[in-house]
């Protein structure tokens, strides 16, 4: 761990979360590769997109992203923690532009746009017959009854959770 912190850089970093509701882990148990692989897209993409904004931070930013399935009660739970440095580069490269210190960018912001990406993510899986229904969700497999799953996610609050963790030592712990 002490060879990794020194390729870390001098900065505040930051622990960022995203947690799909119970809703789509239920079909994330069944379709792992493929839900897995849109939470850790737009998970990136929703970061990467709102640090980028110039109201924002107004920067290229780079993070390192986890996938965990299960939570502490052993129950299915996907989310992804990352792990972001506290700034990033300027659009046009040369300079390193800095977050605001103990606050990274604003998770109601990141949440919404979090949720968008992803809905419209799992649809296209599912109009592109990339998504399995078993059990209980089989009824899923009518497009109508997929989108009557869905409606009522896009009008809740998803869960996006963002902390300062310090150091790039205190990152990794």
């Amino acid at each position: 761990m002490a060879a990794r912190a020194e390729d870390l850089l001098p900065v505040e970093y930051f622990h960022v979360v995203f947690t799909l509701p119970s809703e789509i882990a239920k079909i994330a148990y069944w379709n792992k590769r493929t839900v897995y692989g849109l939470l850790f897209k737009a998970s990136a993409e929703t970061v990467m997109t709102i640090a980028a904004d110039p109201m924002r931070l107004g920067a290229r930013v780079g993070m390192t992203s986890v996938l965990h399935t299960w939570g502490s009660a052993m129950t299915h739970h996907p989310h992804v923690h990352m792990i972001v440095p506290g700034g990033g580069l300027s659009p046009d490269g040369p300079r390193w532009v800095a977050c605001k210190p103990g606050f990274f960018l604003p998770v109601r912001v990141l949440s919404r746009l979090f949720r968008r990406l992803f809905l419209d993510g799992l649809m296209a899986l599912y109009r592109t017959g990339q998504l399995a229904f078993f059990g209980d969700l089989t009824g899923l497999a009518d497009a109508e009854a997929f989108a009557s799953y869905l409606a009522p996610l896009h009008k809740t609050e998803w869960v996006v959770y963002a902390k300062p963790r310090g150091s790039a030592r205190s990152a990794l712990n």
